[in-house]
């Protein structure tokens, strides 16, 4: 929940603006009676009809004094902002709270105030308040929602100021605006065992505190400015050189979600498509592997990872998991098709090994980007890739049998690598293809003789 910064707007008198803002600002009723008072004085003229003189200087005057009166009332009004959540999945709700504050010693009139947003969260929300005293207060909220992830301003907040009669309507602006943003969804999967975890929280823990010992120290040699209280006394006398105990931080586990963004890979537009299936399956492994005290990192085939090249790239450890976590869905809530055409940025990203578990969101796959593929997997020790046949996507299987030869012989290639890769049909379950990648692993491991169940 994240609160705007308060702004003001104030129906002073604009110097720059003069008669003309105040004629501009007449509403239809007003300038039909301008115009009516205008005909009417010059019928009187011609005719000599001193009454009907009087009547259209009547018709005339009224809708200036409005326009003028209303231009050189001075409201001082104070707004601010609140969304409730500012960051939402797709397809869900969130509450926008307006707040307005009579920060002057007048009471005000009627007021009108409405919000900019865009077309896709919903229709610009309007809304009357009445007259407010001074120093009072009025709230009044929406709903918006979008099916469409992306990154989405909201505001300024617009007063429209009007007279009694309904003469001249004058609008007012806030300067400051906020920022919704509309994550992919994430689906919640099986604690399932793929890979790559056994070096971390798991038995590779128990490893560690098995061979520190109770206090869990290991030595190390002897740096400048470590306290000389931590001196290592026994490992000082064994190595012939001083020595200090640390303390030992239990290796994580490591995991990296590979999400291909080429534009060449995917086909069609819209939630529905198979490029926002593979955003969304991307973020709820990246979530998922969170949640179970991974160190995550997601990467595309640009070559840029998230959260960043700093240390060793991963998050979760240094920093906290609900910040790692907002940063790669504020990532992925953006993120479109590269211009690129192949993962080769990729497969050096990765090239120095020790990656943990790779999950891979694929589009369409040529021979080469499936032997680059191919090498990648000789980086982790496992590795688990969703294929998207596009074409699957748009038409119906039965109308494309060759693409659907060549998504097979792709699958088959990235199984001969190593890879457990699964094929995904439109419309398929991402817990159920985790939970078949896992059958599948086993299945595989069992057969060669090596983890079981």
């Amino acid at each position: 929940m994240t609160t705007a910064g308060a702004g003001q707007a104030e129906a002073d008198r604009d110097e720059k603006g003069g008669i003309r803002t105040a004629l501009a600002g007449l509403t239809t009723r007003g300038r039909s009676f301008l115009a009516a008072g205008v005909a009417a004085a010059v019928c009187a003229y011609v005719l000599g009809q001193s009454d009907l003189l009087r009547v259209g200087l009547l018709l005339a005057v009224l809708p200036l004094v409005c326009a003028t009166v209303l231009y050189r009332t001075r409201y001082r009004v104070a707004g601010s902002r609140r969304l409730s959540p500012a960051r939402v999945p797709a397809g869900s709700e969130a509450r926008v709270h307006l707040r307005m504050d009579n920060v002057s010693r007048l009471p005000t009139g009627l007021l009108m105030l409405q919000d900019r947003v865009p077309y896709v969260l919903g229709p610009r929300p309007r809304f009357v308040l009445d007259r407010m005293e001074a120093g009072g207060r009025r709230e009044v909220s929406y709903r918006v929602r979008s099916d469409l992830r992306g990154r989405y301003p909201l505001g300024p907040l617009q007063l429209r100021l009007t007279d009694p009669f309904g003469m001249c309507e004058l609008t007012r602006s806030f300067s400051t605006y906020d920022t919704l943003t509309v994550i992919p969804r994430v689906e919640a999967l099986a604690p399932v065992r793929l890979s790559g975890e056994a070096k971390g929280y798991g038995d590779g823990r128990q490893r560690s505190l098995a061979l520190a010992g109770e206090d869990d120290v290991i030595p190390r040699g002897y740096r400048y400015g470590d306290d000389l209280r931590r001196v290592h006394w026994r490992s000082t006398a064994r190595y012939g050189e001083l020595m200090v105990r640390r303390e030992e931080q239990p290796q994580r586990a490591r995991c990296t979600v590979l999400l291909d963004t080429r534009g060449i890979a995917y086909q069609g537009a819209g939630p529905d498509s198979a490029f926002e299936w593979a955003v969304s399956g991307a973020a709820s492994v990246l979530v998922h592997m969170l949640e179970r005290g991974f160190s995550v990192r997601l990467l595309t085939d640009t070559g840029n990872a998230v959260p960043g090249e700093g240390g060793d790239g991963f998050a979760g450890a240094s920093q906290g998991s609900a910040d790692a976590a907002g940063l790669m869905m504020d990532t992925l809530a953006v993120i479109d098709h590269s211009d690129g055409a192949g993962l080769s940025r990729a497969y050096d990203v990765l090239r120095g090994g020790n990656e943990g578990l790779l999950v891979a969101f694929l589009g369409d796959l040529d021979e080469e980007q499936a032997a680059v593929l191919g090498r990648m997997r000789q980086r982790s020790p496992g590795a688990v890739a969703f294929v998207l046949d596009s074409d699957t996507w748009v038409r119906e299987p039965s109308d494309v049998p060759g693409p659907l030869d060549r998504s097979g012989e792709r699958l088959r290639m990235l199984r001969e690598a190593g890879w457990t890769a699964l094929g995904v049909p439109r419309g398929a379950a991402l817990d159920e293809l985790w939970r078949q990648a896992d059958r599948e692993r086993r299945g595989v491991a069992a057969a060669s003789g090596g983890e079981g169940p």
